[in-house]
């Protein structure tokens, strides 16, 4: 069934939007899958992260450790060279060897205690080997050429710290301090060195990282080159000198962290570092990304895991209720067609109803103009039997039966909204009062007119016909409803408009409120109460136009009109329109910027219209002010004339004409072509009204007045 049939019953059938309950699981069903999805990437995001800044906290932590533990050994260190220095003072290579035996006690009871000394021993001045804390006596060994023995030599007094080695005394892998002697006259007497135990340092490493192997602990010199490193690298490994790591090793910064790819084994690591005390070292530790991304994957398939248990209980729910719905649906359509087939009786004797309306409302028009006419056939015949003397009498009687068919007309057209509207200002404070014998002479004896107006009622833009006609509506309604008599009020005020119930835009708009105290009506029969040809009256009695008329002309003025009703209590009509503010007027063009016009031939008329009797009653007028007038039958025909050259003082031309051209079109020609023309339009119709009112054209509605007429000529009898 049609929506326009259900919604006019009474009763109308219950509706259920399947369609928007299944959307609306379906949006469930998404977002109970989209929801935890986001929710679960942005926790492993942040899970992620927090990880590896924990990380870093990690490594950070184990750096100092190792960096403290570092710091105190080469502190020992350092002090145990500057005992040994004192002790030697300025003897040279000859002093030393004549005291080896007490220097050898010495320095094992120096050195021999410590877990990270491998050995002490004393260099003369070209690198030979004086005194060991290992052996006695010292083997004889020159390492004049080794590299910690000439840096140590170019460094005195500072310590220098060599590569890693293996100990030739030692035979094992060590690292040594080699602090250089100097007399008061600052000459080279030879240099102290003290060896350490790559493996104390390994040890302590292992103990600190508890034997992870994704960590990683080192110690390394400020050039970048590796001391010692557990885990150690595999045997002939070089790593990269060219590192981020390195790089900020030689920029000397105290701390930092970075994030690197190792050039031996390809791993992704997480780094921190810091100086070791004043010294040229620093202490780095290490952590495996890959070992944070496993411990990260394992938890968080745990958390999806947890996660997924509950939507997939939704998820079950959200398809079990689409299939019932799916049910319910088939059901309640076959209820709806069942109900559908009972109303189609109710629907077709509705049809005969409107049919019956129509019906009526074309009986009704055909009987006033039948009446309209015979009171123009009569009147026309009494004149020619009077040879067209003396016949004012008979010309007023047709003045008046055209005037009654022009109304007749008016209300029909402006229910098809087809009426050409004469909108003007409208200063309600002085046409509503001026409108009061008019509505009161409608209503009768039996009701009482009251009228309440606020001061400074704002302007409104409507045809007052119209909106004259929509109140002598309202007010017959309003009497029909009241057979007993009663009280019809019209109470008009300014109103501001904010996200009302109206559906107009929000703004500014006068409200004329027209109240009965009748008795009222149904909700049903309120809500089509502006449907054309609806009418409750008996069958003969109306015909459905009179509301129908009063919405047409609220909105073509811009506005609406509502209807409250309340059985036994009465009726109020609501009419909005809205405020009219006068704009203002573009500036005067300076003279001498507009081309002079070309000066159109004074009295010669230009009319175009195709009915012949309408053209000839139109020119009679004319040349009864004096005109000349060329009468073409279509708009083709007229350009064709303006084209050869002819000009007149007026262009008056129909709108709806037979041929390729309107009145409208012949209109934007003339303007084109010839812009100083004047020409003017006349129609029945509104359907091109805009178009005409953009070109800046005077528009006259038919029937129109003769005085409209003469106002655009200037010709002299």
């Amino acid at each position: 069934m049609q929506r326009a049939e259900r919604a006019a019953v009474d009763f109308p059938m219950p509706s259920r939007n399947f369609a928007a309950t299944r959307r609306m699981l379906l949006i469930v069903l998404a977002v109970s899958i989209v929801f935890p999805l986001i929710c679960l990437a942005g926790y492993g995001y942040f899970d992620y992260q927090r990880r590896i800044a924990d990380s870093n906290d990690m490594i950070d932590r184990l750096a100092r450790v190792a960096e403290e533990q570092a710091a105190k050994v080469l502190d020992l260190n350092q002090q145990m060279s500057s005992r040994i220095v004192e002790l030697l003072g300025n003897d040279d290579d000859a002093q030393i060897r004549a005291r080896e035996a007490m220097l050898h006690d010495r320095l094992r009871g120096i050195g021999g205690d410590f877990p990270q000394v491998s050995s002490i021993y004393l260099l003369g001045a070209k690198g030979d080997l004086l005194v060991s804390s290992r052996t006695f006596p010292a083997p004889a060994l020159s390492i004049a050429q080794r590299e910690d023995f000439t840096s140590a030599k170019a460094m005195r007094p500072q310590p220098y710290f060599s590569l890693p080695m293996f100990g030739p005394l030692s035979q094992t892998n060590v690292f040594t301090t080699a602090t250089g002697r100097s007399d008061a006259n600052g000459q080279f007497l030879g240099v102290v060195s003290v060896a350490l135990r790559n493996e104390y340092f390994s040890r302590f490493y292992r103990e600190l990282t508890n034997g992870d192997a994704s960590l990683a602990l080192g110690l390394y010199r400020q050039d970048g080159n590796l001391l010692v490193r557990y885990p150690p690298w595999p045997a002939g490994a070089k790593p990269s000198p060219q590192s981020k790591f390195t790089q900020a090793l030689r920029d000397k910064q105290l701390s930092g962290h970075v994030r690197l790819n190792s050039s031996v084994d390809g791993v992704e690591r997480l780094l921190a570092f810091r100086r070791v005390g004043d010294y040229p070292l620093y202490v780095m530790s290490a952590y495996a990304t890959s070992s944070i991304g496993e411990a990260w994957r394992r938890h968080f398939i745990m958390i999806a895991a947890l996660t997924a248990l509950p939507c997939l209980a939704i998820w079950l729910l959200v398809v079990y209720s689409l299939r019932q719905l799916e049910g319910e649906r088939r059901a309640w359509e076959r209820w709806q067609g069942e109900v559908a087939m009972r109303l189609s009786a109710e629907a077709a004797s509705r049809q005969l109803q409107r049919m019956g309306a129509l019906g009526n409302l074309v009986a009704n028009v055909a009987h006033d103009f039948n009446n309209l006419l015979m009171v123009v056939s009569a009147n026309t015949e009494l004149a020619r039997l009077k040879r067209f003397n003396n016949v004012e009498k008979e010309v007023l009687a047709v003045e008046r039966a055209t005037a009654t068919a022009e109304s007749l007309t008016r209300r029909l057209l402006s229910v098809a909204r087809k009426q050409p509207l004469k909108q003007r200002p409208l200063e309600l404070a002085t046409w509503l009062p001026a409108a009061v014998p008019l509505i009161d002479a409608a209503l009768g004896d039996k009701v009482e007119l009251a009228l309440n107006m606020v001061d400074q009622v704002w302007q409104v833009l409507a045809d007052p016909t119209d909106l004259e006609f929509a109140i002598m509506n309202l007010a017959v309604n309003a009497r029909d409803a009241m057979p007993r008599g009663g009280r019809f009020v019209i109470r008009c005020q300014n109103n501001r408009l904010v996200a009302s119930d109206t559906l107009l835009p929000d703004g500014e708009y006068v409200l004329i409120a027209c109240s009965d105290d009748g008795e009222g009506m149904p909700e049903a029969v309120a809500r089509r109460a502006f449907e054309p040809l609806f009418t409750t009256r008996l069958h003969g009695s109306g015909t459905g136009l009179g509301l129908a008329q009063v919405l047409s002309m609220c909105e073509q003025a811009g506005g609406t009109a509502k209807i409250d009703s309340v059985p036994g209590s009465g009726t109020t009509v609501r009419l909005y329109l809205p405020r009219y503010r006068e704009r203002q007027k573009a500036a005067t063009v300076q003279s001498g910027t507009v081309p002079a016009p070309v000066p159109a031939p004074s009295g010669v008329v230009l009319l175009v219209e195709d009915n012949e009797d309408v053209a000839a009653g139109v020119a009679a007028v004319l040349e009864t002010f004096g005109c000349e007038v060329r009468h073409e039958p279509t708009a083709d025909q007229a350009l064709d004339v303006l084209t050869g050259g002819a000009r007149f003082e007026l262009v008056l031309s129909d709108i709806q004409m037979p041929g390729k051209l309107n009145g409208i079109d012949l209109a934007e020609k003339v303007r084109s072509a010839w812009p100083s023309q004047k020409i003017a339009l006349m129609t029945g119709y509104a359907d091109e009204l805009e178009r005409a009112r953009r070109l800046g054209v005077a528009i006259l509605a038919k029937p129109f007045n003769i005085d409209e007429l003469h106002a655009l000529v200037a010709c002299e009898p």
